[in-house]
């Protein structure tokens, strides 16, 4: 038995998923954490476990997912992360909204920003940690 409330849980397990998936680009491990019926919402990947899988797939080995701040409210994770080394010279911060159902990644929405340097941020601050890339 676990001292690890369900919320704690769920992120902990959405954090393992992405790291994976995205950084250790093992996808026999990934698929332990997506379910067979996984729905898409993101207007750039294909539908299903496989469309995000063979997302991953085709950029290169480069690709490099950081997470940040994350939450988690009953069967839903949000997760705020950069994206690096997938192609465009620019990287995006994403955040990531995650159901989870038995125990698995259900349902995926996100919402991507390009990552603005320290010239492009009228705020000065940075998009994503504490310092820009």
């Amino acid at each position: 038995m676990t001292n690890k409330t369900m919320p704690e849980q769920n992120k902990a397990l959405v954090l393992e998923a992405f790291d994976t998936l995205f950084n250790k680009r093992d996808y026999d491990a990934a698929a332990r954490f997506w379910s067979d019926s996984y729905i898409q919402h993101s207007a750039h990947i294909e539908s299903g476990r496989e469309g995000l899988f063979n997302l991953i797939k085709s950029i290169p080995p480069t690709l490099k997912y950081e997470p940040g701040l994350i939450v988690a409210d009953g069967d839903f994770v949000i997760l705020h992360g950069r994206f690096s080394g997938f192609g465009p010279p620019v990287n995006w911060i994403v955040a990531d909204i995650v159901r989870i159902e038995n125990g698995l990644l259900a349902e995926h929405w996100d919402v991507i920003q390009d990552e603005a340097t320290r010239e492009q941020s009228k705020s000065g601050n940075p998009m994503f940690g504490d310092t820009f890339p």
